[in-house]
């Protein structure tokens, strides 16, 4: 018995511990390593240099709640019927109407901390969670610790006091990123013994644009107008999320864990065109343009992971759940389909995924600019199509990664190809989608209110 109890011991603390630290509103060119010249980002950028940096790694929807439920179970939103922010926009004139969605990820889903939990992992969500209201607050989805998460998108104020329900402590002057960092050091260091998962999901860098003055003073003094990134606020707050990561590093170096520990970095969504360039990514949040959707991803794992490699695969965040699960050595669930792919081959170099595409289905309007539709890429070539009226666009991403010649009318048959290939996805996963609207009043269709659903 001892015996057993020794090898069930020995297991457990061969389990790598998985970080996942997912950014909001973070562009795919808001990073040092991914070719920012303004924005500073050293710890992120050794992180890079460490790991795998990932340059067509996608979220699964332009805007954040469907991203982070796609993060956690491993399924497309459309397929979870979460296909917008919550609670999303209401364009109560406009040419469509656009599907009921989830307010909440439903409590039927299976989380990859519910997963982790079969194999004694802790678990802990420290930061923004967004996927419904109390009720629906992490620990009802395999996360011991919840600290900071609710059902708001994002936070009142950058400083304290929060006005966050779930953080009832703090000091004045005190920096939300920074409060957020030393809870996860605080929580790895109490869990050094593993294995654990911990669940990272800053608020930074959405808005409210907020950050310390001594930060914005310095990338004041470094902004020049002529520039596509120069706004300082927004960098000083880049600033506080790399010295957070660089906090998170040392203190694993400190404890001895570095070697077996995970650490992902991602964003979920595409960088907010009023604050940051997502250049040369064609727009930004709220599309399904490459500025919209394609984000950075650095994935370090010592010993596992050769340092320093680039990999241009093409990622999506459904694929973190069946990665992490493999990493842990747990089996996924096997009664539910999962849209995701274990990356994990591509990360230790041992072989390539076998992936003939991804889907986006946004039915929804949203003030970035998009209106009804969805998308597909399959290897180099990706096609929109607009569902108000039923138009098409295509692009060569290896040759045109701005998305500036639609090849549409030149290329029909490959134009046809893929939206068949889309349609078929929509039904496989049940996509919700709209229709028209009795109420469509062409000179009101841009009015929009907060959704009251």
């Amino acid at each position: 018995m001892l015996m057993i109890q020794s090898d069930a011991f020995s297991a457990k603390k061969a389990r790598p511990n998985v970080i996942f630290i997912l950014m909001d509103d973070l562009g795919w060119a808001d990073l040092g390593c991914y070719g920012s010249k303004f924005y500073e980002t050293p710890n992120i950028d050794r992180l890079a240099a460490e790991g795998m940096r990932f340059t067509n790694a996608y979220s699964a929807c332009p805007v954040c709640s469907p991203t982070r439920a796609s993060v956690l179970t491993g399924r497309y939103p459309a397929r979870i019927g979460l296909t917008d922010w919550i609670p999303g926009h209401h364009f109560p004139w406009a040419k469509l109407r656009v599907p009921d969605f989830h307010q909440e990820l439903p409590l039927s889903e299976v989380t990859i901390a519910k997963v982790l939990k079969k194999v004694e992992y802790s678990t802990a969500s420290i930061g923004k969670w967004h996927l419904g209201k109390e009720s629906y607050f992490p620990e009802k989805y395999g996360f011991d610790v919840n600290f900071g998460g609710t059902n708001k998108g994002q936070p009142p104020s950058y400083f304290w006091p929060y006005n966050i329900p779930t953080i009832t402590s703090g000091k004045e002057g005190e920096y939300l990123t920074d409060r957020l960092t030393d809870e996860a050091i605080r929580y790895i260091k109490t869990h050094k013994d593993g294995p654990f998962f911990l669940y990272l999901p800053h608020f930074a860098v959405h808005t409210p644009l907020q950050a310390k003055e001594e930060y914005i003073a310095k990338f004041r003094a470094k902004a020049r107008p002529e520039d596509p990134q120069n706004n300082p606020v927004y960098a000083a707050m880049i600033q506080s999320v790399d010295e957070g990561v660089g906090r998170i590093m040392a203190v694993l170096d400190e404890l001895g864990i570095a070697d077996n520990t995970v650490v992902i970095f991602n964003s979920d969504n595409g960088g907010y065109g009023k604050a940051t360039s997502n250049a040369p990514l064609r727009e930004a949040k709220g599309t399904l343009y490459e500025g919209g959707i394609r984000d950075p991803l650095i994935v370090r794992w010592p010993g596992k992971v050769k340092p320093g490699t680039v990999c241009d695969e093409v990622v999506t965040s459904t694929d973190y759940f069946p990665t992490i699960c493999e990493i842990a050595g747990v089996e996924p669930p096997k009664n539910r389909p999962l849209d995701g792919l274990s990356i994990l081959p591509l990360l230790t170099g041992s072989g390539s995924i076998n992936r003939e595409a991804v889907y986006w289905h946004y039915p929804h309007y949203h003030p970035g600019g998009a209106t009804p539709c969805g998308a597909v890429r399959a290897g180099k070539w990706k096609l929109i199509e607009y569902f108000e009226d039923g138009r098409v666009e295509l692009y060569n991403l290896e040759e045109d990664i701005g998305e500036t010649t639609d090849l549409s009318t030149r290329l029909p048959k490959k134009a046809g190809e893929l939206k068949e290939m889309l349609a078929e996805w929509r039904k496989s996963v049940n996509a919700a989608m709209p229709i028209p609207n009795p109420n469509y009043d062409p000179a009101r269709a841009t009015e929009r209110q907060t959704s009251t659903k």
